[in-house]
């Protein structure tokens, strides 16, 4: 895992779940529909994005903002990045047919949540870079140590990505079963703890983009997390 997220796990993360932390609204959809990493599709042209726009401590990164949109389904959970960019940093080979680690040391999207407000260190981690490349695993997060990472576990998401290199923007569009996330149904005003991430450039001029500051060098910050929240619009 990259040093960045690494470094001082803990050390400056806040004692208990804030309260105050940011909502993001995931708003219903009547049924399942198409990814196309396209925020002027239909499914998504009405959306209220929330925005990551600033470093893991709340300094502004405004020439790399991401939108980043929510939408669920009796059966699903849909989000929809769509990255401003100054360059980008790839893997040499990439293999978007298998889950590949490492992917976090290049250019990625992330997306941390978890269901459990009793055991906040609990979540799933799942991260896709513009070449397709995905991870996706199952998090313990252990105070004063660190992440324990189960990277066997399966999100079943599926993902559509799409880059437009004259606007310099990247689409990432997450799809995943509700199962997979969380053992409630869905229903309108559920929350989920969440966090959104996106990592740009080669070192040493990489910038990590985040929604909710972490106030930490590592992205594995779950007390400073903020909620998702399901919405009927």
């Amino acid at each position: 895992m990259a040093l960045y997220r690494l470094l001082l796990v803990g050390a400056l993360a806040l004692p208990l779940w804030a309260e105050g932390t940011g909502v993001m609204k995931s708003v219903r959809a009547p049924a399942d529909f198409e990814l196309t990493a396209d925020p002027s599709a239909a499914p998504w042209r009405d959306v209220e994005p929330a925005v990551a726009a600033t470093d893991p401590w709340g300094q502004p990164l405004p020439a790399a903002r991401t939108e980043i949109r929510s939408r669920w389904t009796n059966a699903s959970l849909y989000f929809l990045f769509a990255a401003n960019y100054e360059s980008m940093h790839l893997t040499p080979k990439p293999t978007p047919e298998k889950e590949t680690w490492g992917i976090w040391d290049y250019d990625v999207v992330e997306v941390f949540i978890g269901h459990d407000f009793q055991d906040i260190n609990r979540y799933k981690e799942i991260e896709v870079t513009p070449q397709g490349e995905f991870v996706d695993i199952d998090v313990q997060y252990i105070p004063g140590k660190g992440p324990k990472l189960n990277w066997l576990w399966d999100s079943g998401m599926q993902y559509k990505v799409r880059v437009d290199r004259e606007r310099k923007m990247w689409f990432c569009e997450m799809r995943f079963p509700w199962s997979a996330l969380d053992p409630r149904a869905p229903a309108a005003g559920q929350e989920l703890r969440l966090n959104l991430y996106r990592i740009e450039g080669a070192p040493p001029h990489r910038q990590y983009i985040v929604w909710q500051p972490v106030n930490n060098p590592s992205y594995h910050t779950p007390a400073a997390f903020g909620r998702l929240r399901l919405t009927e619009r």
